[in-house]
């Protein structure tokens, strides 16, 4: 106790740079189950993304291809040889296609939510912090869209800004500024509720009277403050966006197949393989689907646990972290449950208390 006691401030180890980083910070801090789910997010996610990216080089074949040297591929040839996972009703090989996929995916995920989070940072920081009339129509525009499914209101967009169908990057936006059109009011509910909490604190109102002006205060204080919560929604987003994405080329109105590869077409045309029992052509871009919402899922409900204090575990004494446990506060619990604190008092010492101090002891 007198170590700890006599220990500078100073001496007292800090994570490095390496430690604090987003991701490294959030893994060092979650324990026992949380930290399997956020790792095993975290992979599937990183080998989504790693498939994106070099899928060039990890497709045998072209999205589009139909055949190479030897000649055409052939329709619903089964796995094997020349082709891993089979080819397709119509002759396109299942494996490049679950792969380019990956690739159309990121790029909707990317424009989609980027566009949102723009859109509905700046209407909800301008409705949150000048309120009035401005305000009231905002909600109300937001609330109507919300009222709205979003994947009927994603193919009602859709066919305004493509006919339905399109190239690649005609697809790729058409079907991005849909998505944009649904996550915009959640953005707008999450940043408006915030900017109307910030603006009445006493910074903010000192910065008022010290002669700041409104974007000053907006975008130095209000903003800063109000988007701690927006990476959470950031990757639950992601997530819905992959399933849209696929709805909308599941039910045609996606990206052509001669311009990009896309899961949710090549279910569409896969449904009839399955009742033949062909079940390559359904079952790979399913999985595909089903593993990209599951990992970007597991990441961002880890996120939210972790950034709410009554979620997480308790951490063992100097875990990572210098010399403070981070625990759980338990209304009436003891000390004697958290892990370390047993022994820090120093044995051998006098009791000094007398039984008059008791209301029970010493009584007759």
């Amino acid at each position: 106790m007198t170590e700890l006691i006599d220990t500078p401030i100073a001496d007292i180890r800090r994570p490095s740079l390496w430690q604090r980083l987003p991701v490294v910070h959030q893994v060092r801090q979650s324990v026992g189950l949380q930290r399997g789910m956020l790792l095993a997010g975290l992979t599937i996610t990183g080998l989504f993304i790693f498939t994106a990216i070099f899928a060039p080089l990890l497709a045998p074949y072209g999205y589009d291809q139909l055949r190479d040297a030897s000649g055409v591929f052939g329709a619903q040839q089964p796995p094997g040889g020349a082709h891993l996972l089979g080819t397709t009703v119509g002759g396109y090989d299942v494996l490049s296609r679950v792969i380019w996929g990956a690739q159309t995916a990121i790029f909707v995920i990317v424009v989609a939510v980027t566009l949102s989070l723009f859109a509905g940072v700046a209407l909800g920081l301008v409705s949150g912090y000048f309120g009035g009339w401005l305000d009231r129509v905002l909600v109300v525009v937001c609330d109507a869209v919300y009222a709205f499914p979003s994947l009927l209101l994603a193919i009602v967009m859709s066919i305004v800004i493509s006919g339905g169908k399109s190239d690649l990057v005609g697809g790729v936006l058409a079907a991005a500024i849909s998505i944009t059109v649904v996550f915009i009011p959640q953005y707008f509910r999450v940043i408006r509720a915030e900017t109307v909490r910030i603006k009445s604190e006493a910074y903010v109102e000192s910065a008022r009277v010290l002669g700041a002006s409104n974007s000053r205060i907006m975008f130095r204080h209000v903003l800063r403050n109000a988007t701690r919560t927006l990476p959470l929604i950031f990757t639950l987003n992601a997530s819905e966006a992959i399933l849209t994405l696929a709805g909308l080329g599941f039910l045609g109105f996606g990206i052509e197949p001669s311009s990009a590869a896309e899961w949710g077409y090549d279910l569409n045309k896969a449904l009839s393989d399955v009742t033949s029992g062909i079940w390559w052509t359904a079952l790979f871009p399913g999985l595909a689907i089903v593993l990209a919402v599951l990992g970007i899922t597991l990441v961002g409900e880890s996120l939210n646990d972790l950034a709410d204090p009554r979620l997480r575990g308790r951490r063992r004494v100097g875990q990572d972290s210098g010399l403070v446990a981070e625990t759980s506060v338990v209304p009436g619990g003891s000390l004697d449950s958290v892990p370390g604190i047993s022994g820090i008092e120093p044995s051998g010492m006098p009791d000094y208390r007398r039984p008059e101090d008791d209301g029970f002891e010493g009584r007759p």
